[in-house]
């Protein structure tokens, strides 16, 4: 099981990688609207990468419950359970 700092840390790998910055900063109440060019590929990507980097698949449902960064990071520790 990943615990929720393990989880934010991979995250933050996830998101540099996919956004080609370094200075985002993950937080529980982080939202796209907050980060420049996080549009609806980049989401697609950071999906496709947790996936793989958790060994897990999303489902339509979960997916449309994503508000924020808390919420994948609750979700990923759900499945990882």
């Amino acid at each position: 099981m990943a615990t929720e700092a393990d989880i934010y840390t991979a995250l933050t790998e996830i998101f540099h990688d996919v956004f080609m910055r370094d200075d985002i900063k993950l937080t529980a109440d982080l939202t796209a609207k907050q980060v420049q060019g996080w549009d609806s590929f980049k989401q697609i990507e950071i999906i496709m990468a947790s996936e793989e980097k958790w060994g897990i698949k999303f489902n339509t449902r979960e997916l449309d419950s994503l508000r924020s960064v808390g919420d994948l990071v609750g979700l990923i520790a759900a499945k990882t359970a």
